[in-house]
């Protein structure tokens, strides 16, 4: 709808130009749907962007367009000055009805669109290390780029989804040490930590009752890692007690627990790609590669035998270790591996989405791929905030090593997946996320707010299938007459739907897809109360022509509810 307003805008704007003898573009002006019904459907800043560049008033501009607006016909049925120079504009009944039948026609596709030009776009997001199961946090993070991702195909971009995992390192020797204590444990060759061990500032004894204490003190504590072991003893005995923490206890620790990840990622309607981790990046040469490149570039130095990257010279505010003393790289250096690996892959784009905890580390990878000559700003961060479960009005603590963590797999068997889905995308991914586990668990449409949209589309699937017994279907686009269509509140109802391609456009191009789930709570906030009144908005009467018109605009919400969930990756089912 407002792509086809512009055009007349434009033509206004154009002679306006002419007119005064500038032959220049017709400025970008913002065309934005209006918020309160009195200010008319649209408003267009038009006037206030050629102001400075005809010298003249604003408001003397803004009052041409509204006459030549109002001379040129169309879709404008009305058009007022408003403020210093915006212009007002209404739109008459019949522009509205034409668009419900473009809803219909459109279908699946409503909302689409090719802003994207085929771009070459990777989405790279969880990447959770195989350390332990999906934590709340990497519950986010999954829906958050699957979201992205979704919007970006649905905007005519070329998307690849990539999961990418550190499985070298530190962390996982520690992973590898959890495992083969708990083997030795259950062997009964070692004792486990005594309660209170892990407790800062806490003894931590030798032995307990004559046998060693093997567990590392900042190791992974959950259950799995008892049962990965068991499997172990199941498998092969005491056969592996003379084995090395770093060796097969890793290795199936790490294949275990990274089957365990992908299938909670499909459990909740996400899968990948490409899966790519950092021990590849070892074996390809990546890592020494980049150290190579950047000491031949003079960006590399040696200090308190550690290898420095000397941040200061690209704009930073310090330097930052590169390899440490142990000889062991950081977490940087293969990151500076990995995008700059993502860029010679072809991507015109790259998007990482990550928590909050990698804000400091990305300029630094940024700056060290300008410094191999490589355009950084083609790489962008999605950062979003961490995760808190409420219940009971309590905040429920988590923490991954010690295992008190409510997992992704526990709130889904609570909640099921299309509402985890919808509670984890809600907000915007900056802010924190309060994840209220009670209101997630109630089954009450009218409190869910993932229930009350649903509720929406299976309650419109019910009217057709309804008016379908009464021998009457939702005319196909091109055959809808919409004109009985005239009561304030159903106009109120197109209109909405009319904000749908602008709105997915929007949160494309922002990487913001909270936008679509407040849209379509604001829908549903519409469409729910206008079925309720049954007494005014009976959808199948004794007036074939209206029950037609209402049931193309049941056809049309139910349309645009279904696109905007599946953009969520939220299921619309046809009943409830």
């Amino acid at each position: 709808m407002s792509d086809s307003l512009r055009q007349p805008i434009e033509a206004a704007v154009r002679a306006l130009l002419s007119e005064a003898g500038d032959d220049g573009p017709v400025p970008e002006f913002a065309l934005e749907a209006s918020r309160q019904p009195e200010h008319g459907d649209f408003a267009c800043n038009a006037a206030m962007l050629l102001a400075r560049r005809l010298r003249r008033k604003p408001r003397e501009l803004a009052e041409a367009l509204v006459a030549a607006l109002g001379a040129a016909g169309g879709r404008v049925e009305r058009a007022e000055v408003a403020g210093p120079g915006f212009v007002n504009l209404w739109l008459g009944g019949g522009h509205w009805h034409a668009l419900l039948r473009d809803i219909v026609a459109a279908g699946a596709r409503y909302g689409a669109s090719d802003d994207g030009k085929g771009a070459k776009t990777m989405v790279e997001f969880v990447s959770a290390n195989p350390t332990g199961p999906l934590s709340t946090g990497h519950g986010r993070q999954a829906v958050l780029g699957d979201c992205i991702a979704r919007l970006l195909a649905f905007t005519g971009h070329d998307v690849t989804r990539e999961y990418y995992f550190n499985n070298g390192g530190r962390q996982m020797r520690v992973l590898g040490e959890s495992v083969k204590a708990r083997y030795l444990e259950a062997l009964g060759r070692a004792a486990a930590p005594p309660p209170g061990a892990f407790d800062e500032g806490a003894a931590w004894p030798e032995s307990v009752d004559g046998l060693p204490v093997v567990f590392p003190r900042d190791g992974y504590q959950g259950d799995y890692i008892k049962d990965i072991a068991n499997a172990m003893i199941a498998e092969s005995g005491a056969a592996l007690a003379d084995e090395p923490g770093d060796g097969v206890f890793r290795e199936r620790a790490e294949r275990d627990i990274f089957a365990d990840i992908r299938a909670t990622l499909d459990s909740i309607g996400i899968a990948f790609d490409v899966y790519s981790n950092e021990n590849d990046l070892y074996a390809q040469g990546r890592v020494d590669a980049v150290l190579a490149d950047l000491r031949a570039a003079g960006l590399c130095y040696d200090a308190d035998g550690a290898v420095w990257i000397a941040a200061t010279k690209l704009g930073l505010e310090r330097d930052r270790v590169l390899v440490k003393g142990t000889g062991e790289p950081t977490y940087m250096t293969p990151d500076i591996a990995y995008h700059r690996e993502k860029l010679a892959r072809g991507f015109e784009r790259v998007i990482d989405v990550q928590g909050a905890d990698h804000k400091d580390q990305f300029p630094f990878v940024q700056a060290g791929l300008r410094a191999l000559g490589l355009d950084a700003d083609r790489i962008e961060l999605v950062m979003h905030q961490f995760v808190t479960i409420t219940s009971g009005g309590e905040q429920v603590k988590q923490s991954t090593r010690r295992a008190t963590f409510i997992t992704v797999d526990e709130l889904v068997e609570q909640t099921g997946a299309d509402v985890f889905r919808f509670f984890m995308i809600e907000r915007k991914a900056e802010g924190h996320l309060d994840f209220d586990l009670d209101l997630a668990k109630d089954r009450d449409w009218k409190k869910n707010p993932a229930y009350y949209v649903q509720y929406a589309h299976a309650r419109t699937a019910g009217v057709e299938r309804k008016a379908l017994e009464a021998g009457l279907a939702a005319p196909a686009g091109d055959a809808l007459d919409a004109s009985p269509l005239a009561l304030p509140e159903e106009i109120a109802i197109v209109k909405k739907l009319g904000e749908f391609p602008a709105l997915v456009a929007r949160s494309a191009q922002a990487r913001e897809p909270h936008h679509v789930a407040y849209y379509l709570r604001e829908l549903a906030g519409l469409w729910n109360p206008y079925l309720q009144d049954g007494k005014h908005h009976r959808i199948v009467s004794d007036d074939v022509a209206l029950s037609l018109a209402r049931l193309g605009l049941a056809r049309a919400v139910r349309t645009v509810i279904a696109n905007g969930l599946a953009l969520l990756g939220v299921s619309a089912p046809e009943s409830m």
